[in-house]
């Protein structure tokens, strides 16, 4: 009787995490790292609620849990969106600013995942180590200006007119496509760029529509983003906790059990990207995505910019 090819594979995994192969290793420190802080900074039942500046319902909850685990399949299948679904909605119910906060903290994992998983990372890096240092100046920048404003709607409000533009563009040239284009000066524009946006909104659509205009191969383009973007997001922790009072243990806490849950997501949305899947369709599914994104952030920012 055969070994179930799942079996063998699962044996594989551990086979090479044993040996402190890159890919796994990187996978397994990314769940671990949200499992253990979740268990460690545990508040206590009586503390749950503390610091979170709205009256969350036990159904309010469940809803960020489901938009969590939806936005970890999005991720899983394209390379990005965790955020972009996120943060607009969170926001729209608890602080801003906290929103923010908190949610650098499943993107962290879901992205340190798949570097991993799609094991393009380290030759990312050597080839386009301009743009990871360009992308982490941006943040460094975005975090500073957090730290001494609270995160407001116009940031989130210009996010969404890009969004939508990139949208537009897409449509109009029929999902246009540049083969194995590199452009130095725009690529590294869109890195610190996409730094400062997600350092003060938590929003960054600029590398990831770059990347969908110009990068090709699947498996790069979601390695290399999530490179750019797990680099971002660790740059940003490190200098919350560190340097600003930002990032308490609650909210690190918090962020924690949000990542553990979006695990679920993450890993759906990764199966679902092996399925063979028309690029077609696949374009469509993206600029839909991103077109319903920026209605939602237009919910949610014009309302407070012009009325």
């Amino acid at each position: 009787m055969s070994v179930p090819e799942s079996t063998n594979d699962l044996e594989q995994f551990l086979t090479n995490v044993s040996q402190l192969r890159y890919r796994e290793v990187m996978m397994v420190a990314a769940t671990l790292a949200v499992i253990v802080a979740s268990i460690v900074f545990f508040p206590g039942l009586e503390h749950i609620g503390k610091g979170v500046q709205s009256d969350l319902s036990v159904e309010l909850l469940a809803l960020f849990v489901g938009v969590a685990i939806v936005a970890g399949v999005v991720k899983g299948m394209i390379g990005f969106g965790y955020s972009l679904i996120t943060t607009p909605i969170f926001a729209s119910v608890i602080d801003p600013t906290f929103a923010v906060v908190v949610l650098a903290i499943p993107p962290w994992m879901l992205n340190m995942y798949q570097v991993g998983e799609t094991d393009t990372g380290r030759e990312f890096v050597r080839e386009e180590w301009p743009l990871l240092a360009l992308a982490v100046v941006g943040s460094v920048i975005g975090v500073a200006a957090l730290a001494a404003f609270s995160a407001g709607p116009i940031v989130p409000f210009v996010i969404g007119l890009v969004i939508l533009g990139y949208v537009a563009f897409q449509v109009v040239q029929n999902f246009v496509t540049v083969e194995e284009a590199h452009h130095p000066i725009a690529l590294g524009s869109a890195g610190f760029l996409e730094g400062f946006l997600l350092a003060i909104a938590n929003l960054g659509p600029l590398l990831p529509a770059y990347f969908h205009t110009f990068e090709r191969d699947t498996e790069r383009y979601i390695g290399g983003l999530s490179m750019v973007l797990g680099t971002i997001f660790t740059v940003r922790i490190i200098q919350m906790t560190l340097f600003t009072d930002l990032m308490t243990t609650y909210r690190l806490w918090l962020g924690s059990v949000i990542a553990v849950v979006t695990i679920v997501g993450l890993l759906v949305g990764t199966y679902l990207r092996r399925l063979e899947i028309d690029e077609q369709r696949f374009n469509w599914f993206v600029v839909g995505l991103l077109f319903i994104i920026s209605l939602n952030i237009f919910r949610n920012t014009v309302p407070a910019l012009f009325f």
